[in-house]
């Protein structure tokens, strides 16, 4: 370089330097020839880890089923709720058969209660006497008194039933209808393992367990005082005595209740708008958004600031809204998502100021994490796949009190998780991927 210098001219000695240097650069794995400026944007997040070993087995051969309801209570117990009929009876549940075919397994209860271990410590739900159980059980709430709500999505599923932690019913709200009829007036029975997910956007439809006929299902009827249309998540304002109610299997609603009597207050759809229950507009990416809610509404998830947050699971959106059904603004969630939608289910981080929302993505297999305030997605973490870490089809997202996420998983996915809570941290990958522990990413 030094004998270069005496024959090139000052401005082509500075091209030759500044070439010498990229070059340098590249030769110590800071940029890489022929690709694209790798971005150096890092910001501050939360960080999770996958427990490999929570939950603990289970005890009597049982397995869970397609998971539809995830809840977290005041001493931080996990309520997962399941569908106890989504099993191949030939290759799953060869012991929960008549007769038995096989030793394993056994479908387990419909709630089952896990303390902060893993360990299962209570276990109830499923037809009694005394109220209807949903065809097709979904969604599932703690009240501040510890209380369980549960919804439904079934066809003809219009109730929402309200327990004690384990299971001592207390009150059903809304009214009931008359079970539908088949050929020949015989009660056709409900298609449950995929229940709460609309065959809107070009889908199959719901079924697929091999040509088990549904009952035909309700008409919506989004303005109704009398009756809900597949409730499908709950949260709640013990200031006031309030559930929000995600009601929009059928539906196309928020729909807010008296805690005490159950009793209709007020209801909106998108925007803020008088709910409808004419087709929505099919969701296609970047086209205009719809003004109604699609089917289903998962979520309706009230901050502690007093903000409710509503997913729109078929137009890939999350929309904020006031107590008063207000509309406050929207986030698009993986905009080019089609199929079953991006936006599943919102949990907020433990902080006093719910600092980040988490956002289960179902179809792109993945939680989003979102500045609540700002709704920019700073990162996310998951891949589709069946090891700890990965998911199938996550439904229900939920934090307890020192930040851990539980996840739970619906079709075959059939699962729940932990992701320890590690911290705030600096994060420089958009999407993290699989987020195994340190001892297991450490090479031997």
């Amino acid at each position: 370089m030094q004998r270069r210098s005496l024959v090139l001219g000052g401005s082509l000695l500075t091209f030759f330097t500044c070439l010498s240097a990229a070059a340098a650069a590249q030769r110590a794995g800071r940029t890489k020839p022929g690709a694209a400026k790798a971005s150096t944007t890092s910001v501050q997040a939360p960080v999770f880890e996958v427990d490999p070993m929570w939950p603990k087995p289970m005890p009597n051969h049982w397995i869970l089923g397609s998971a539809v309801g995830l809840a977290v209570d005041a001493q931080d117990n996990v309520f997962v709720l399941n569908l106890t009929d989504s099993f191949n009876a030939r290759t799953e549940s060869g012991s929960g058969t008549t007769p038995p075919t096989g030793e394993c397994c056994t479908p387990a209860p419909n709630i089952l209660e896990y303390d902060a271990s893993g360990n299962l410590i209570g276990h109830w739900g499923g037809p009694a006497e005394g109220y209807v159980w949903p065809t097709s059980n979904h969604g599932l709430g703690i009240d501040g008194a510890g209380n369980v709500w549960v919804g439904g999505a079934g066809p003809i599923d219009t109730r929402i039933l309200k327990f004690a932690p384990n299971g001592r019913f207390f009150a059903e709200f809304g009214n009931a209808v008359t079970a539908a009829r088949g050929a020949g007036g015989t009660a056709v029975e409900a298609d449950t393992a995929y229940g709460g997910v609309s065959p809107a956007r070009g889908a199959a439809g719901r079924g697929g367990r091999g040509g088990r006929a549904a009952t035909p299902a309700l008409p919506a009827n989004s303005t109704s005082l009398s009756m809900f249309g597949g409730a499908d998540g709950f949260s709640f304002d013990p200031q006031h005595n309030e559930v929000y109610v995600a009601d929009g299997s059928r539906n196309h609603r928020v729909v807010v209740i008296d805690g005490g009597a159950g009793a209709v207050k007020r209801m909106w759809g998108a925007y803020g708008n008088k709910p409808v229950d004419a087709d929505v507009t099919p969701y296609v990416p970047g086209g205009p958004p719809s003004q109604q809610f699609g089917n289903p509404v998962l979520c309706a998830k009230l901050s502690a600031d007093g903000l409710v947050y509503v997913c729109d699971t078929q137009n890939d959106r999350i929309q904020v809204f006031n107590r008063d059904g207000s509309f406050v603004k929207e986030k698009i969630v993986a905009p080019q998502t089609l199929g079953t939608g991006s936006v599943w289910d919102v949990a907020f981080s433990a902080d006093p100021a719910q600092t980040y929302l988490y956002v289960a993505d179902g179809m792109n297999m993945k939680v989003h994490v979102l500045d609540r305030q700002s709704l920019e997605e700073l990162t996310s973490f998951g891949d589709g796949g069946r090891q700890p870490g990965q998911f199938y089809a996550i439904h229900s997202i939920a934090t307890d009190s020192k930040g851990n996420i539980y996840t739970a998983e619906t079709y075959e996915g059939k699962r729940v998780q932990k992701f320890t809570f590690k911290g705030v941290r600096t994060v420089t990958k958009p999407d993290q991927g699989v987020v195994w522990p340190a001892a297991a990413r450490k090479k031997p």
